[in-house]
């Protein structure tokens, strides 16, 4: 039963470790999130400048996949290219070693949980005192001290189990200087960080086995289980791809590149590489402790990847794009921007799913285009054509409201500042009005296509007046795309934007009072009125979903007056 308690007592020690680190991140993600993007997007103009870039936001908020999901988001969107977006993952696996040496500093052999008092007394007045931006900085407080906390935890279950005596006893069998013995050690340490999905969990639970000092539990050991650990983090990362879109696999597969080739660098001179961390740890900075040559060998088996690969920045570039090629009309069939598998904290995917919204809006502004293409179709091969190209992307809108809407959904589900509450309430209500859109360009082709298929003559004014419905319903969509592009609404776009939808209104009432006069008068048939007057009603909804997106937009506390 003891042995029992011990094991669930162990796992729960990860589990607080994991939940403490994740709200430690989330808490600074959420206070200086935006400041932290804008210094991503705007920081990366060379690749030197990226790595530092990479280093920084990750020692920030200790966690290289949030760096890498906020990389991803840039390079969909255009912000940052892939080349750039390389130099900062290099500085993210740097960065994340910060951690190491912050275990390795508290150590194990002081009381680490008496950190976590303090940290809480100073987070909680945040919480309960503090206004949104102020509770994400307690957050981060009391997921510092959770951190300590299941750090502690860990040491007293590790003990209690005696797990030190156990790998002593493995360890006794094994041969430290062989090649072979080190590979395995490589290939446990990779298992383990994707077991555990996390290389900083891993990594602390390294440090405190390697401070144990288990006899036969050697330096070269614990250093090859290191780089295991870095292997294995990013084929958790490749795995979380999968279901992503192109960017989101080359951005993965580079992270993978870098540390398997910083394996294959280091393998070849890993005994001299291990002796040279370790006088330097000892004879020219004086450290005595373990954990310190453990930590040294973390950084610099990352640092010594990225001062050789830097300079193959260009190779490595062409190399994921030839190992992931662009499918042919991928984008028609997926999702651009959103990729599932890397849903990192709440604040940062709501980035990823404002690009996805753009797109959708864009999207539905070709739609309407087919639509005025299909009215103007003369044979009867391109009107087919044509209209099922409309069909097809009527149901490409239906999935990405359900997409992105359960996306959305997904986001709320974490915690999130009330800006980004109330602007994840205005999203889902923009998605919803895009589908409308959507609805009606695909009501209106299929009007047409009645029309077609009945052999409707219009007459030339009519279909004077229906261009000019659809020139202020384009001018009503191009003020759309352009104000969800900039996730931004002046007074001066949402003036503009009223005008066009009064002008909508006041031409369908005018055209239908004329219908009503044309019909009463014999002008022409009555099926023809129906069609007629069908398309301009659509028109006109359109632009009310138009509007309605705009208001949305204002509800986001993104406008600006």
């Amino acid at each position: 039963m003891n042995t029992l308690t011990h094991i669930l007592s162990l796992v729960g020690s990860l589990g607080l470790f994991l939940y403490g680190m994740k709200l430690m991140s989330e808490g600074l993600q959420k206070f200086a999130g935006e400041r932290l993007r804008q210094i991503l997007g705007g920081m990366t103009r060379n690749r030197i400048v990226g790595v530092v870039t990479g280093i920084v936001i990750t020692v920030l908020i200790q966690s290289s996949m949030a760096t890498t999901v906020m990389v991803v988001s840039f390079v969909n969107a255009g912000l940052m290219t892939l080349v750039q977006s390389i130099g900062v993952i290099m500085g993210a696996n740097i960065g994340t070693t910060a951690s190491a040496w912050l275990i390795s500093a508290i150590g194990f052999n002081i009381n680490i949980a008496a950190f976590a008092l303090p940290l809480m007394a100073i987070g909680m007045p945040f919480l309960y005192f503090g206004n949104s931006r102020y509770k994400s900085l307690g957050e981060f407080f009391l997921g510092f001290a959770f951190l300590f906390m299941g750090l502690s935890f860990l040491q007293d279950s590790s003990v209690a189990l005696h797990v030190d005596t156990a790998l002593a006893a493995l360890l006794a069998h094994v041969s430290s200087g062989n090649f072979w013995c080190i590979m395995l050690f490589l290939l446990i340490g990779a298992v383990i960080t994707m077991l555990l999905q996390s290389s900083v969990v891993a990594m602390a639970i390294t440090l405190m086995l390697y401070d144990m000092n288990i006899p036969g539990f050697s330096f070269d050991l614990a250093a090859a289980l290191v780089m295991g650990l870095n292997l294995g983090t990013t084929l958790t990362a490749n795995i979380a791809a999968l279901s992503g879109n192109t960017s989101a696999r080359r951005a993965a597969l580079v992270h993978f590149l870098f540390n398997f080739v910083g394996v294959v660098l280091v393998l070849p001179i890993f005994h001299p590489f291990i002796r040279a961390v370790q006088w330097c740890v000892t004879d020219m900075l004086g450290m005595t402790e373990n954990m310190f040559q453990l930590s040294m060998f973390h950084t610099a088996f990352n640092v010594l990847n990225a001062l050789v690969l830097i300079w193959f920045v260009k190779p490595i570039e062409k190399l994921v794009c030839w190992i992931i090629p662009n499918k042919d009309n991928e984008e028609e069939y997926r999702l651009k921007f959103i990729s599932k598998g890397l849903l990192s904290t709440s604040e940062l995917s709501i980035l990823q799913a404002w690009q996805e919204i753009e797109s959708f809006a864009e999207r539905t502004q070709r739609m309407f285009g087919m639509v005025k293409e299909l009215y103007a179709a003369d044979s009867n091969t391109d009107f087919v054509r044509i209209f099922s190209r409309i069909e097809k992307y009527e149901g490409i809108c239906d999935r990405m409201e359900i997409e992105i809407a359960e996306y959305l959904n997904k986001v709320a589900d974490g915690r999130l500042s009330d800006h980004s509450k109330q602007e994840l309430h205005a999203m889902l209500r923009i998605v919803s009005e895009l589908e409308s859109v959507g609805d009606a360009c695909y009501n209106m082709s299929r009007t047409i296509r009645h029309k077609h298929e009945t052999k409707q003559n219009y007459e030339g004014y009519i279909d004077t007046n229906l261009e000019a419905m659809f020139a202020l319903a384009d001018q009503a969509l191009e003020q759309m795309v352009k104000v969800v592009s900039l996730n931004y609404l002046a007074q001066n776009d949402f003036d503009v934007a009223m005008n066009i939808e009064h002008e909508i209104d006041n031409l369908r009432t005018e055209l239908k009072t004329e219908n009503s006069q044309n019909v009463s008068t014999k002008l022409y048939e009555y099926q023809i009125s129906v069609t007629y007057m069908d398309i301009i009603s659509e028109c006109e909804k359109l632009g009310d979903y138009v509007i309605n997106v705009e208001e949305a937009l204002q509800a986001t506390g993104n406008y600006r007056g």
